[in-house]
């Protein structure tokens, strides 16, 4: 987003056409380079995470951008333009990773409005940055004189400092990635990871320079501190340790509780699952699902593109002919523009967070993707007639249409991104389902803007102007159809509490009996009856949480082995 503010003007120094008209053409080729190839490319990053894992795209993605970022800073002319956005659409696949990712970290359904509001909140603010950065540092020669002489290498590339700026940004967040980003992914996340464990040790030094004595704090002070945290960190020993006598206890490990838990979690003993195909992944209501999010994404960038036009051209001085023809706009001028969508993006950030979570919690997903999708066909038909209202009503009008349009909006994507999540039959293909939403959502917001661009010159030409939005408005009545036929599966996260009564009933009497002789070689035959992860852990945990046997089983030392039982 941070080309806007400047793209018309990079087209122009191309001096590839003399008529003003076209170099809207170039821009619109230029930006839509990047969600087209985003569509092409979107499945193959979310199937690529579900083989290697979320974390190795994601921060490729994040290289990829910043790559394309700096190719197009030093563009020179159109065709390298075009070749730097596109590299920018095929090597980011992030927003579908990025939904699987979120869905991977929830473990409680009531926590999912919560969490999937973080994300459109950050593209909110990115919306706002974006441009605004881009817009104060493209041609820095011209506008920072003193900062930035002629001649240099800004003067020769104008656009080349807000792209490296935005790249900086890119490789603070690769950085960030690397060392602190713990991967997600159901099978993979187990594996080592050598960034993780740098950022681990990175941590460990500077906790450990924070806790240094300070002046006044003396040695005694600081070896009272260590035998309290010795104290506080007592619960943390393996069950058969602890005791309420004086008996000597093993050092208190230094290891952040984070490490032990991820070290604990790699020697749980898992049970491979097997992948879905493809056509079991695509199921009705998945299908049924990402058609809904393919509309929604239509039709709302055909909204963010014309209403910027109507609100700049200019009024019409011909009366109109009602009830469809008619023509003009709010002569607004573009600082007038700006304040008004400076605002809009500020209340759906607030929005986002507060407004998104009651109203799922209070009537569901469905329900409410189902009710903002049939409430936009009322939003698409009404809002051409503002051009016809006057004086303040006018205004009051289009700020009433802005605040339903957002407030929709802030509704309907974490509604259905929620959905998709819920309905995918297997987390191992949740990233390939996210993959392909994520395709057909580039592909209309690819389309959207040109084809609406196309009906609004015909509709002009003919007088009705409202003839793109009218289009819009079939398009919602559409998707509010299609989403009548969808339906709320039950989402693994609905499945938490069958599942431990499951594991429940798996502990029998014989595993009861073998966990108290701490035999191994009658304990595991008994676990692996249990086919679920989450049911061998459970059972783990509750052999580990046992009373150690007065007399070991033969050949077996009874403690060492509960701490392996206990961590299988």
């Amino acid at each position: 987003m941070s080309i806007f503010p400047y793209i018309y003007y990079m087209i122009s120094s191309f001096h590839i056409t003399e008529d003003e008209r076209h170099i809207a053409i170039y821009a619109g080729m230029v930006t839509s380079a990047f969600t087209f190839a985003e569509f092409s490319a979107g499945v193959f990053w979310g199937r690529l995470s579900d083989r290697i894992g979320r974390k190795p795209v994601l921060i490729s993605g994040l290289a990829g951008t910043g790559l394309s970022m700096l190719v197009f800073g030093f563009a020179r002319n159109l065709p390298v333009a075009l070749l730097a956005r596109a590299l920018g659409g095929l090597l980011n696949g992030n927003i579908g990773v990025l939904q699987t990712t979120v869905a991977e970290l929830i473990t409680v359904k009531e926590h999912q409005p919560r969490a999937y509001s973080i994300m459109p909140f950050i593209w909110c603010l990115g919306s706002i940055i974006g441009p605004a950065l881009g817009g104060a540092l493209a041609e820095p020669c011209r506008s920072y004189p003193s900062i930035f002489r002629p001649g240099t290498i800004f003067d020769r590339f104008p656009y080349l400092l807000p792209n490296l700026i935005c790249t900086v940004i890119l490789a603070c967040g690769v950085t960030i990635g690397i060392l602190f980003l713990e991967e997600t992914h159901e099978e993979k996340k187990y594996r080592r990871d050598i960034g993780l464990e740098i950022g681990e040790w990175i941590t460990k030094i500077v906790r450990r320079a924070s806790r240094r004595p300070i002046d006044g704090f003396s040695k005694a002070s600081e070896a009272n501190l260590y035998e309290g945290r010795s104290l506080l960190e007592e619960d943390e020993q393996p069950p058969g340790y602890r005791s309420t006598e004086g008996s000597p206890r093993p050092p208190v490990s230094r290891v952040p509780l984070f490490e032990s838990k991820r070290q604990a979690a790699s020697s749980t003993l898992r049970i491979p699952r097997k992948r879905p195909s493809l056509s079991d992944a695509l199921s009705k209501q998945v299908v049924l699902i990402i058609i809904g999010y393919g509309i929604l994404a239509y039709h709302t960038i055909t909204f963010d593109q014309l209403m910027p036009v109507m609100l700049s051209t200019p009024e019409s001085i011909e009366p109109p002919s009602m009830p469809f023809k008619f023509t003009g706009g709010f002569a607004l001028s573009s600082k007038a523009i700006g304040i008004i969508f400076s605002f809009q993006g500020l209340y759906s950030m607030l929005a986002q967070l507060f407004l998104f979570p009651i109203v799922v919690r209070r009537f569901g997903n469905l329900k409410v993707f189902q009710l903002v999708a049939l409430g936009y066909p009322f939003l698409y038909f009404s809002v051409p007639y503002l051009v016809l209202l006057q004086g303040h009503s006018r205004m009051l009008g289009l700020a009433l249409c802005l605040l339903v349009k957002v407030t929709m909006g802030v509704l309907a994507y974490p509604a259905n991104a929620i959905l998709l999540t819920n309905s995918a039959p297997s987390m191992l293909v949740l990233g390939t389902v996210n993959g392909i939403a994520a395709s057909i959502a580039s592909l209309s917001r690819a389309l959207g803007p040109t084809v609406s661009g196309m009906i609004h010159s015909a509709g002009l030409r003919i007088g009705y102007s409202g003839l793109a939005w009218w289009t819009g408005g079939l398009v919602c009545i559409v998707g509010a159809i299609e989403s009548l036929w969808m339906s709320e599966v039950p989402g693994r996260l609905d499945q938490v509490d069958q599942t431990d009564e499951e594991a429940g009933r798996c502990v029998t009497s014989s595993l009861v009996d073998a966990a108290a002789t701490a035999s191994e070689e009658s304990v595991l035959p008994s676990i692996t009856k249990c086919q679920d992860a989450s049911m061998i852990a459970n059972v783990g945990l509750a052999v580990a949480s046992m009373e150690p046997p007065d007399k070991p089983a033969e050949g077996l030392s009874s403690e060492p082995s509960m701490m392996s039982l206990g961590r299988r």
